[in-house]
């Protein structure tokens, strides 16, 4: 599928460290608070299917637990809290508390909710329309029409075994990596905004931070994602959805072309954090593909040709949506804050 991918090789950061390098990629700032990309464009662009989140992320499945920096990642920030991130458990149910109590009726529930929303809204007339409780209120009856709609779209049983295979879900190396790019291609489907998918967790042994034994660590991350990224790509495309989904694949920083050598065994080199370069690939969704935009330096440490920031990326992924990165604001604290900040530029040379 390389040639539906456009490469840009000169991506940089602004901070060496993983919680705001990763805050600054999911939100374009490297301080806690502010709404991720994912919040912005359900903000712009709302939902397609009002049975479903907006926003789903689904987080490492092996139990390496969850990314540095945590929720935040995937948080409304300031923006009305029903645009932040719903995300799926790895284990268990994967949304919490979803299934009717058995001892309550469906009509029974209703009305419990309705009684509760006339509760709710009296109380929001006597404190000025408060957004958060308007947000809470939502919250429920979101809840109460997911309680349908989300078990049907996670069922990734109900898929055909050749899809399945496509995807590698009958591969042990790749299987869970496989069912959560399978369901991201169903709530595609179904008309959620923006899904967000978390190969690796906190640790460095167990996320693509390869300290030591980088090539043991990215051989084994490679392996777990490989063919089930290529398996998304290609349902994307028999489905006639790949030209209107844009998949966005990278990292918070990259690697230095230094070795990492422990003294007491120097066969397990690693690299450390480069915030100076590293490579984001676009496919779908209007990109060129078979394109490289940008170059590093000979050996890779700093981007020098067609310099590409975060901001520019964000930028890049709002145009691709339809979203003009200039436009998308919200005024918080006496201010207009968009994604971008006050920077970013189109990367047009990715684009078809």
């Amino acid at each position: 599928h390389v040639d539906d991918m456009a490469f840009i090789h000169s991506c940089h950061t602004e901070t060496n460290n993983h919680s705001p390098a990763l805050f600054q990629i999911n939100t374009g700032m490297s301080r806690m608070g502010f709404p991720s990309v994912g919040a912005w464009v359900t903000y712009g662009l709302g939902t397609e299917n009002q049975n479903l989140p907006g926003y789903v992320v689904m987080y490492d499945t092996l139990g390496r637990g969850l990314p540095k920096g945590y929720s935040q990642n995937w948080g409304a920030g300031f923006l009305p809290g029903i645009f932040q991130g719903t995300a799926l458990k790895h284990q268990g149910q994967p949304i919490d508390n979803l299934e009717r109590l058995a001892s309550m009726s469906d009509e029974q529930q209703r009305r419990q909710l309705d009684l509760l929303a006339s509760f709710n809204r009296e109380h929001q007339q006597r404190t000025d329309n408060d957004a958060e409780l308007a947000t809470r209120i939502e919250s429920f009856e979101l809840a109460y029409r997911m309680q349908m709609a989300a078990p049907e779209a996670l069922d990734v049983e109900s898929e055909p075994e050749h899809i399945k295979k496509l995807y590698g879900l009958d591969n042990e190396k790749c299987s869970h990596f496989a069912k959560q790019c399978l369901v991201a291609r169903r709530m595609v489907e179904r008309g959620v905004r923006f899904i967000q998918i978390y190969s690796g967790g906190e640790e460095n042994e167990k996320s693509w931070d390869g300290h030591l034994n980088i090539e043991q660590n990215h051989r084994g991350f490679a392996g777990e994602t490989d063919q089930p990224i290529a398996g998304l790509l290609a349902d994307l495309k028999q489905r006639g959805l790949f030209d209107s989904t844009l998949v966005v694949w990278g990292g918070e920083f990259g690697r230095l072309p230094l070795a990492q050598r422990p003294k007491n065994d120097p066969s397990r080199s690693g690299r450390d954090h480069n915030p100076h370069a590293f490579t984001t690939w676009f496919a779908g969704g209007g990109v060129k593909g078979g394109t490289h935009y940008g170059e590093t330096d000979e050996v890779g440490q700093k981007a020098v040709v067609d310099r590409v920031s975060v901001n520019d990326l964000h930028a890049t992924i709002l145009h691709l949506i339809g979203i003009d990165h200039l436009k998308l604001t919200h005024r918080y604290n006496g201010r207009d804050f968009r994604l971008t900040d006050v920077a970013g530029e189109v990367v047009k040379g990715i684009l078809a």
